[in-house]
């Protein structure tokens, strides 16, 4: 059986739909952050995140230098920052861009729905990325959060709030 063609495989899995975050943290340099839709909750006993970074980021240089990072939940209104924090732009252009605040040592962008805060617990290497686990050290969703912005098939997308069922 042939391997499967590296774009097909990148199409297949892009039909997963996934919110849109910026993982982040501080490095000597001033904070630094990528869009990452790899990102999931791995316990509840401890509990603790999932993130998912490239090699070649930036962004996980920071959060190995801080030993802690940050995941901010990017609102339906936000897909600019995600837009941003995607590219290989200097990590300062990428902040000046958003409103965002140091909170517990990381910073956070605000007006998405919600951040969570981790202590770095393991990186295990994965392919052309590294896993990142962490222990949580704090969670906050806004009292009226904005709906969270998605990404499905190579698009940004919003929920429909009429499609949803209980079963």
């Amino acid at each position: 059986m042939a391997a499967p063609d590296r774009n097909e495989f990148r199409q297949t899995v892009g039909l997963l739909p996934t919110g849109v975050t910026v993982v982040s943290a501080f490095q000597s340099s001033g904070p630094a952050g990528a869009t990452a839709s790899a990102v999931c909750s791995l316990s509840l006993e401890p509990m603790m995140m999932l993130v998912c970074l490239d090699l070649e980021s930036r962004s996980l240089e920071a959060v190995r230098e801080a030993g802690r990072f940050g995941i901010s939940v990017l609102g339906e209104g936000q897909r600019e920052a995600a837009e941003i924090f995607a590219t290989k732009s200097e990590q300062v252009e990428k902040w000046a861009t958003v409103r965002w605040r140091e909170h517990l040592g990381v910073p956070i962008i605000e007006g998405g729905p919600a951040h969570v805060v981790c202590e770095v617990a393991e990186i295990i290497p994965g392919g052309d990325h590294v896993i990142v686990t962490g222990e949580v050290l704090e969670v906050e969703a806004e009292d009226d959060p904005a709906e969270p912005l998605i990404y499905h098939g190579g698009l940004f997308r919003r929920l429909d709030a009429g499609s949803g069922s209980d079963g």
